[in-house]
């Protein structure tokens, strides 16, 4: 019956209360009442709906709800009404009310008693409709008191439709054994299932993961000459596909086509997901491409999965192509919050954070309410890159829009401060989250053990993992691996056969990364024979090396200068067809110089070239150190400009590379010509990269490009290395200014920088290359003043200079050389 909708337009009428506008110069608005609705839809000879609701304007307030009657006192049997006729506690509740009476009670309260009032008892109409109710609030505890109550009246008829909505609910629930208790029960009472309690049955199964027990429950139906529907089929690949069993779901889904049952888009979404589940995510996305041939329209859940996919497969691109297609007001499928949290994990992981919160105020303005999950994807976007005040502006969002922090917002946090370098204050996160009463899972400790261990806190990270353990939380491989990298880190050797031991008694089975950490710690430490033993041991436990083992191996055996054996894990590597990394073929290819083997180089380089990605900005600066070595200073500039060609962004470290092989080639020019690169680029420079500026500079004696760098580092005097103020200081007393010699060293002293006696020594010899003694004995009384004491060098020389200054300024030279060196003494 089509639902016929009454609106009652008398009930909008507002009424006012007179007002005395004379009363104040601002006459106060009467307030206005809500306004009840009255819409009456859905009625038939047993069950009557109404939706029942109000409108508060003033308070921007709405609510409908849904008025069951059911059979009435004045409609049951004449016995029946002459019975409950004058019994002051029998009440003639509609339904609606009656549930909400129940609900209102706790299960030790007499909830049969209550149900006893009721005269709609006597009607066994009522029962589906109570049933129907009841479960729809999901009170699963209130719904089986009152199914064992109604099982118990005389009148009750059991019925395939409450059997069904009762395992559906126990299925809401993943009470799977309680779903299939009341299948078997349903058949005792002789209820025949049917297509819709399989289906349900089916469903809990999947809910719970026992796709092989939704599997027999399609045999058994099949049995019992139960024809599936659609539903049945769609149900069973959930099933399947839930637990990443996606080859089975294929198959279910191939007979479900040859037994003439279509798949429809449900269908396709759940193969879909059941794609994703599997982590399959290339075939999901060719299975989209045949979806499309078909006349079934993907759907907003569709295409959040092949976004979700091309986020796996790192096709952002495509994945934001997607977005923009749905956010087209063409677009028959729009983005929903689920679209807009993706695209914010896209840009957390491609490290776009700006992005990410661009996408989260965006998703807000289109009238979108996030909810907990997206704001842990932002809070997770902020800690990922250790920004600890974003992570926490975020944290603090959370509970100023209504939500309570979970396990997943405070461990987020944690590890933003963590990877900022504040262990303290991750600390203060998980007293903070205990005090909250939310239980730390492994995860959480994994993270806070990783800000104590990356920040050289290696005991309190220990000291966590044996907390976790009296905690009831179990540490996995995770948490060995995390203390295995922090050991190799601050070079804790000692610690790695201890952690190592209480992994294998915790019977905690290391896998590929945990052997990488463990390697890498040893080799960090120069322990090459500790990390070979562990190793062999890797691969006696069958344990597959990677790439990132074998460039452990190799990078660490070039540090040590063992070339030989890192040729030797290469070509091992070769042999177990491992593939090689960037990283792999960029050790190699250091390795190979270091031997004199450029021939080896160039040919590894080459190979790079050929790959699908080609070399990255490490291979380029590794080959660029090669040429420098090999002084081939030609063949390091074309292969610079070969870099910027294919747009592999030069960093620091490839024009610091470039730089100093310039100036090793005698070609000082060219690493201004970098510099210039450089500052184009808003590439930052360090010490490194202006101690090879001044080189040049000193080589071709180009003051006004001197006067110009020492502007740029001017305002890093504080921090500049010893090393880079000297050079500093030779290369402008080398060019004869004297005087700006000294205006600079003021300034050093007045940043507070530290000043030791090779930085006077250079002073000292400046000065005296101008014939400065004056200004060199003052000096020397400067590093008297300060503690530092003047060597025996350093008088000789100016002694030396006053005998060949003429004997007027020869008595004064020796005199104020004396004087010093009585008060040295003294």
């Amino acid at each position: 019956m089509e639902a016929s909708l009454q609106l009652h337009s008398h009930m909008f009428t507002p009424t006012h209360p007179h007002t005395n506008s004379l009363s104040s110069p601002f006459p106060r608005k009467p307030k206005r009442k809500p306004l009840p609705l009255i819409l009456r839809c859905c009625s038939d000879e047993t069950n009557t709906k109404k939706l029942v609701g109000f409108v508060d304007y003033d308070r921007g307030e709405r609510q409908v709800s849904v008025h069951v009657s059911g059979v009435r006192k004045s409609d049951l049997p004449k016995r029946y009404q002459l019975r409950v006729q004058g019994d002051r506690f029998q009440k003639d509740w509609p339904i609606s009310e009656l549930v909400s009476k129940i609900l209102k009670l706790n299960q030790r309260e007499d909830i049969d008693g209550l149900l006893n009032r009721w005269t709609g008892r006597f009607s066994r109409k009522n029962y589906p409709i109570l049933i129907r109710e009841i479960t729809q609030t999901g009170s699963i505890d209130h719904c089986n008191q009152v199914f064992n109550w109604m099982k118990n009246q005389k009148n009750y008829c059991a019925r395939n439709d409450i059997y069904n909505m009762m395992i559906r609910l126990h299925a809401r629930h993943n009470r799977t054994d309680q779903a299939r208790g009341l299948f078997f029960e349903m058949q005792k009472w002789r209820c025949k299932p049917d297509a819709e309690t399989y289906n349900a049955l089916i469903s809990a199964h999947g809910r719970a993961g026992q796709w092989r027990w939704a599997t027999n429950i399609m045999e058994d139906m099949l049995r019992a000459a139960v024809p599936p529907t659609r539903s049945t089929y769609n149900n069973l690949i959930h099933a399947c596909g839930s637990s990443g069993n996606w080859k089975e779901a294929l198959k279910i889904s191939k007979r479900m086509t040859e037994n003439g049952v279509g798949p429809d888009l449900v269908t396709h979404n759940t193969i879909l997901s059941a794609f994703k589940t599997g982590s399959q995510y290339s075939k999901a996305l060719s299975y989209f491409e045949l979806m499309k041939g078909t006349k079934i329209r993907p759907d907003t859940t569709t295409l959040n999965i092949i976004i979700h996919c091309h986020i796996k497969l790192k096709q952002f691109e495509k994945a934001i192509n997607i977005f923009h297609s749905m956010r087209d007001k063409r677009s028959h499928c729009g983005p929903d919050i689920v679209t807009f949290t993706s695209i914010i994990h896209l840009y957390s992981v491609s490290g776009e954070i700006e992005n990410c919160k661009a996408v989260f105020d965006t998703m807000i303005s289109e009238g979108f309410k996030p909810n907990i999950i997206s704001y842990n994807t932002l809070l997770g976007a902020y800690a990922v890159r250790g920004m600890s005040e974003g992570a926490l502006s975020v944290f603090n969002d959370i509970k100023r829009n209504g939500f309570r922090p979970d396990v997943v917002s405070y461990t987020s946090l944690l590890n933003a401060y963590g990877r900022s370098g504040k262990p303290e204050r991750a600390m203060e996160v998980f007293n903070m989250m205990k005090r909250n009463n939310l239980k730390p899972n492994v995860v959480t400790y994994n993270a806070l053990i990783d800000a104590f261990g990356s920040n050289g806190f290696l005991p309190e990270a220990v000291e966590l993992l044996q907390e976790m353990e009296r905690n009831g939380v179990q540490p996995n491989v995770v948490s060995v691996s995390t203390l295995l990298a922090c050991c190799g880190r601050y070079g804790r050797n000692v610690k790695i056969d201890s952690i190592l031991a209480a992994a294998d008694s915790r019977g905690i089975c290391l896998n590929t990364v945990a052997y990488n950490s463990a390697i890498g710690s040893y080799m960090n430490g120069g322990e090459y024979d500790e990390a070979l033993d562990l190793y062999r041991l890797m691969r006696e436990k069958n344990v597959k090396p990677d790439s990132v083992t074998y460039n452990v191996l190799i990078n660490g055996c070039s540090k040590m200068s063992k070339y030989t054996e890192a040729l030797e894990f290469l070509d091992e590597m070769i042999d177990l067809n491992v593939p090689m990394s960037n990283e792999v073929l960029s050790s190699a290819i250091s390795v190979y110089s270091k031997q004199g083997q450029l021939l080896k180089a160039e040919s590894l380089f080459s190979k790079m070239k050929m790959t699908h990605d080609g070399p990255d900005v490490v291979a380029y600066t590794t080959m660029l150190h090669a040429y420098s070595d090999a002084e081939k200073w030609d063949d390091a500039f074309a292969l610079f400009q070969e870099m910027e060609m294919k747009g592999v962004e030069p960093d620091l470290i490839a024009c610091s590379a470039l730089m100093r092989a310039f100036n090793k080639g005698n070609q000082p020019a060219k690493v201004l010509v970098v510099a210039e690169f450089m500052q184009e680029r808003k590439i930052p420079m360090n010490d490194a990269i202006y101690f090879e500026m001044l080189s040049a500079c000193s080589i071709l004696r180009d003051w006004k490009k001197t006067i110009e760098l020492v502007g740029m580092m001017e305002a890093s005097f504080n921090v500049m290395s010893i090393g880079l103020m000297n050079q500093l200081l030779h290369c402008i007393g080398k060019l004869g200014k004297i005087e700006t010699m000294m205006k600079i060293f003021y300034k050093i002293v007045a940043t507070g920088a530290e000043i030791n006696k090779s930085t006077y020594l250079v002073l000292l010899k400046n000065l005296l290359a101008a014939g400065n003694w004056r200004k060199y004995l003052e000096v020397l009384q400067w590093m008297e003043d300060s503690g530092v004491e003047a060597s025996g060098d350093m008088y000789q020389s100016i002694l030396a200079f006053a005998q060949s200054s003429g004997p007027e300024y020869s008595v004064i030279i020796q005199n104020r050389v004396e004087s010093l060196r009585r008060k040295t003494c003294v």
